[in-house]
């Protein structure tokens, strides 16, 4: 009787292929951060709000956020107020999390991931409070959109220096106001004016 070599040994058998399992429960509802094609945010929050209503789990997932925010602007010395998102790519959902819930969030068209490294990550209390406090108050009052920031080329096109070229200093947001140095006389002068009132170089 011939005894086995290993060539002729059957193989080993195949590995059970492993199933990834959704994350462990919460405890309640929490805020969470999921990544989506950027300029399809609020498309990718209404498909998923469809979802939600289809299955009946509007008290697991009560809110999907877009943070938004308006912004005034001088165009064609016009003003102006738009909106625009404030994280780009990003939008913001209240839920409960267990694997129902997470299924549905991930099998949504344009979503690509909850934000955290292995396990979704909540928002702390304070980002919510401060992301809910910026969209009512920027409903009440469009921020100011500044295009210049400390350093740039710019030529004033309005008031008593108009025409002058000069360099950005400072900006000051809450009062639409930006600081420009110019030379007057031959000297560096700063001088105080109104975000509209220049343009890029």
């Amino acid at each position: 009787m011939t005894e086995s070599t290993p060539e002729s040994a059957p193989p080993p058998p195949a590995p059970a292929p492993v199933a990834v399992a959704a994350p462990a429960p919460g405890v309640g509802r929490h805020w969470y951060v999921l990544r989506v094609q950027s300029g399809r945010e609020e498309k990718v929050k209404e498909n998923l709000e469809k979802r939600i209503r289809a299955k009946g789990i509007e008290a697991l997932i009560p809110r999907v956020f877009v943070p938004t925010e308006r912004v005034s602007e001088m165009k064609s010395g016009k003003k102006r107020v738009t909106e625009r998102k404030k994280y780009p790519g990003y939008i913001m959902i209240e839920l409960e999390l267990n694997e129902d819930t997470w299924f549905l969030v991930r099998e949504t068209p344009g979503i690509g991931d909850f934000l955290g490294a292995k396990m979704p990550k909540p928002m702390e209390e304070h980002e919510v409070s401060k992301m809910l406090q910026e969209s009512t108050t920027a409903e009440e009052k469009p921020a100011l959109k500044i295009d210049f920031k400390k350093g740039d080329s710019v030529r004033i096109k309005e008031g008593p220096f108009e025409n002058f070229e000069g360099v950005v200093e400072e900006i000051i947001p809450a009062k639409g106001l930006v600081k420009v140095v110019v030379t007057i006389f031959g000297r560096p002068t700063e001088v105080e004016l109104e975000y509209w009132q220049m343009e890029h170089l």
